[in-house]
Formats: C-alpha cells, sequence, structure tokens
C-alpha cells in the first residue's frame, strides 16, 4: 500500500523504550507494542524509524471545530460553552460501530480530510474566535499524545481550559503526563462487560477503569459515559454494573452518561437505541445513589436537565447540544437553596456572542439552507475565506413560532478555514441558514450522533436517511 502525505513525517515519539536490534517497545497504552524497524504499532500512526519511535500524526488533524461542550459528554463545567475541538487519526482500539472509522482507522484516512496544524495555531484559533476550552476528542486523543500534551501546556499557560474526550485506553505513565495539563476528562467507557470489551473493542477493560480512578484521585474534573448498542450493551445489568463502579469507586456526584447508538462502520445491520432503554438506565443509576444521571443522543426528554437535589430547582435546561444556565450561582451552587450543584464554572467567561437584526447591506450574499429531519439535528458548517481580506460569514436559526433569531457573525481571516457546528436548539427550529459574501465558500456535513464527526458533504446525500452516515463501510472480499 502506498505511503499517504500525512504519514511521511514522524515526529519523536514519548514513553519509548530502547530494545536489541533497534527494536522499541511504545508505553502509550496498555498493549505495549514492540515493534521492529519499518514497522507500525496497532494504532498505525506510531512506528519504528530506524531505531527511533515516532509519532506520524503529530500536528496531523481533522479540521478545528467549534463546537459546545455538551458534544462532549460534559454537563458539568461551564455548561453551555463553546469549544474548540481538536481530532485527530488514528486509535488505539477498533471498535466495531466507531462512528469516525473513516479517520480512527489510519488505512482509511484520505490526505483530503487531513489538515496541519502547530500547537500556537490551535491556540491562536481558540484566542481568535474567543473560545476558553479547547476539546482532544473524536476519534481518540491518546494516540496523538505528543501534540495534546504540548499544545495543552501552551494552552494553559494562556488561561484556556484543556478537556480530554477518550475511550482511555491509555497507561498510567502516559496519564501522569496528562494530568498536569488536563483539567476536564470525559471518559467513554464502552462497557463493564470485560468479554464485550475484548470482542468489540479489541481492547480491555481494566486499564480503563484504573485510569479513570487515577484522574479522579487526583482531583480533576471527571464525567463518564457509556454507548449502549442496541441489544449489546444497552441492559439493566450494564447500567447497574456502571453505576456501581462510579458510585463506589469514584464517587456518586460525577455525572454519567448513558449514550444513545446509531448504526454505523461494521454493525449497520440494527438499529438505534431504543429511548425507553436508556431512560430505564437512568432510573436504575438514580436509584442506586448517582446523583446526576442524564442522557446522550436524545432530544424532547427532560432527562438532559439538571436539577438541585435538595430543593428540587430546575438549574440547567439542555435541548440537543444546547444548555442554558437558569437555577446557577457563578461559584457553581444552587441559587435557590445554596447547595453545591458541582458544576465547575470558567472563571469571568466569555460573554454570549451578539446577533444582528439584518445582514449587512454593503454585501452580497448566498443562502446555503439546511433543515432537520428525523434523528439528524446537527450540522457542521466549514467556511472558507479564498480572498486575501478579512471576511465576515453569519449565520443563524430558523424558527416555526419565532422568526427573528438573528445572524451570529464569525470573522474570518484572509484564506481562513473555519468550521462550526449548529446544532438544533428548540423544539420549534426548523433548520439552519448560513449567509457567505463573495470571496467566501461554505459546504454543510450532518451531524448524526455528538461523537460523530462526518467526512462527507450533506450534498452527496445518504442511502439509510438519518440512520447510518455516509460513507459505508464496505467489508473486504476474499
Amino acid at each position: 500500500m502506498a505511503k499517504k502525505k500525512w504519514q511521511e513525517h514522524g515526529y519523536p515519539a514519548q514513553l519509548a523504550e530502547q530494545l536489541e536490534d533497534k527494536v522499541v517497545r511504545c508505553h502509550l497504552s496498555p498493549r505495549n507494542c514492540k515493534i521492529r524497524p519499518g514497522q507500525h504499532g496497532f494504532c498505525m500512526v506510531r512506528a519504528n524509524r530506524d531505531g527511533e519511535l515516532v509519532s506520524l500524526n503529530y500536528g496531523r488533524s481533522v479540521h478545528a471545530t467549534e463546537e459546545t461542550i455538551e458534544t462532549e459528554a460534559v454537563f458539568h463545567y461551564e455548561p453551555g460553552a463553546r469549544i474548540l475541538s481538536m481530532g485527530n487519526i488514528g486509535c488505539m482500539l477498533n471498535c466495531d460501530y466507531c462512528h469516525n472509522w473513516k479517520t480512527s482507522q489510519a488505512r482509511f484516512v484520505e490526505d483530503k480530510d487531513v489538515f496541519h496544524y502547530t500547537p500556537e495555531e490551535v491556540v491562536d484559533i481558540a484566542e481568535r474566535h474567543g473560545i476558553q476550552v479547547i476539546s482532544w476528542t473524536y476519534n481518540d486523543p491518546v494516540v496523538w499524545h505528543e501534540f495534546v500534551t504540548e499544545t495543552a501546556r501552551l494552552a494553559k499557560s494562556r488561561g484556556i481550559i484543556n478537556l480530554y474526550k477518550s475511550a482511555f485506553f491509555i497507561s498510567p505513565e502516559a496519564v501522569e503526563e496528562l494530568i498536569p495539563v488536563i483539567d476536564i476528562f470525559s471518559v467513554s467507557i464502552k462497557s463493564m462487560d470485560p468479554k464485550y470489551y475484548r470482542k468489540i473493542t479489541k481492547g480491555w477493560i481494566e486499564p480503563v477503569l484504573e485510569a479513570t480512578e487515577q484522574v479522579y484521585r487526583a482531583g480533576r474534573h471527571v464525567e463518564v459515559s457509556t454507548l449502549m448498542v442496541t441489544d449489546l450493551s444497552d441492559s439493566e445489568q450494564n447500567a447497574r454494573d456502571m453505576a456501581r463502579f462510579v458510585g463506589e469507586c469514584l464517587g456518586p456526584e460525577v455525572p454519567t452518561h448513558f449514550v444513545r447508538f446509531h448504526p454505523d462502520y461494521k454493525m449497520t445491520d440494527t438499529i438505534r437505541t431504543p429511548v425507553e432503554r436508556l431512560e430505564h438506565a437512568r432510573r436504575v443509576s438514580l436509584d442506586m445513589g448517582l446523583e446526576h444521571v442524564y442522557l446522550g443522543n436524545v432530544y424532547d426528554t427532560e432527562s438532559t436537565n439538571t436539577w438541585c437535589r435538595g430543593c428540587g430547582l430546575l438549574q440547567i435546561t439542555r435541548y440537543g447540544l444546547n444548555a442554558q444556565l437558569v437555577g446557577v450561582t457563578p461559584d457553581g451552587r444552587c441559587s435557590g437553596c445554596g447547595l453545591d450543584a458541582h458544576i465547575k464554572r470558567v472563571p469571568n467567561p466569555v460573554a454570549a456572542q451578539a446577533t444582528l437584526d439584518e445582514l449587512p447591506a454593503h454585501e452580497t450574499y448566498d443562502l446555503a439552507h439546511f433543515d432537520w429531519h428525523g434523528d439528524i439535528r446537527a450540522v457542521h458548517v466549514q467556511v472558507e475565506n479564498t480572498s486575501d481580506r478579512p471576511q465576515e460569514v453569519f449565520h443563524r436559526r430558523v424558527r416555526r413560532d419565532n422568526p427573528n433569531t438573528g445572524w451570529t457573525r464569525i470573522a474570518l481571516e484572509p484564506q481562513e478555514s473555519y468550521r462550526f457546528i449548529s446544532a438544533e436548539s428548540f423544539n420549534d427550529e426548523i433548520g439552519v441558514v448560513v449567509a457567505v459574501p463573495n470571496g467566501c465558500t461554505s459546504s454543510l456535513h450532518q451531524v448524526f450522533d455528538r461523537a460523530h464527526f462526518p467526512t462527507t458533504e450533506a450534498a452527496a446525500g445518504t442511502q439509510n436517511a438519518d440512520i447510518t452516515p455516509l460513507p459505508l463501510y464496505v467489508r473486504p472480499t476474499r
């Protein structure tokens, strides 16, 4: 197989052990891959180049994307905050249902989907667009270790919060290097069944649980989630086992999320998780003593809201990937009774983005429309300023009962490409409109669930309506 451009350059890797005959051992994940010269580890993005362990994905990323913190199954750290999501290439697992297999499995990665960033560029993007949280996310940040730790350290020095969204199949040594620079850990525990882990994810559960306890003991903000795969991991027993682990090994205050699955990758001959099974898992976990239990990838349910466990006051309302604080003080307490709500706040949060009633009259705009349909309630909008002068693009929500929603402005530097999410935030919302001036281009990409990074434009259509995204995985023929 021909080497792709993104694989050409290696960057010195951490956590390497030199063995005889130029063989190296990688201690980043629990696999401890033993790699001979010219070979790769399981992840396919760490390789032995002439006896030295190198990272092939340093600074190589899917497009940086502005989202909201709820995208990352984080409900108790500055709800509603805008984040800059950074996802890379490769993974230390190979889950049969992976939502991002086109980028997580290195052999499927296409050069057209790879963008190049330096640590300084990532931090500059966040600062220029007024974003206070950088999220290391999507396929999994574990195999991006060198770039994550270097960039997170720079971001932290500039007052930016770092969020780490991961399946956390990682070594204790690597976790120790993350703890000083990561503020929030959102851990995806795939199932509590060890046999499921080995069969479906190609990993094993023990180091995941140990690493989660490790960051919790270090005092970092931790939230955990589990993907409830239809007829595989959506059982009451899995919910009970998850609640027992959180309650006994972490703490009952740790927010826990039961997440709805959509068919993808090697698991397309099935259906989305029935919502009632998620609701049942939540009720079981609350009955077992957990204090904050939520559903993910669902709409039109109160099981995404937060109430005070003392006085019952509604503290946070959520719809999809959007949140509004209605009963929480600036220091994270209930505004009714003063009880600690276990909600951390960002010091001096950025003010909400201002909107315009009308588009500026001095420009002519092309309008791109996207309507919500079925379970497709979010879209990535990618805009690019192809001119040599600063430009502004605008977007607004379209509501059936409240049409005057206002235009939100995004400023683009010359030649800048920017990607952001728009997600349904009201039950009367119809879709989104993007206004692009001359000298700028735009493309729309359907987001099937909050963990999904789409690589195919919405204009390409989908063979399975709103059930499974394109491209479809084609099993190899013998």
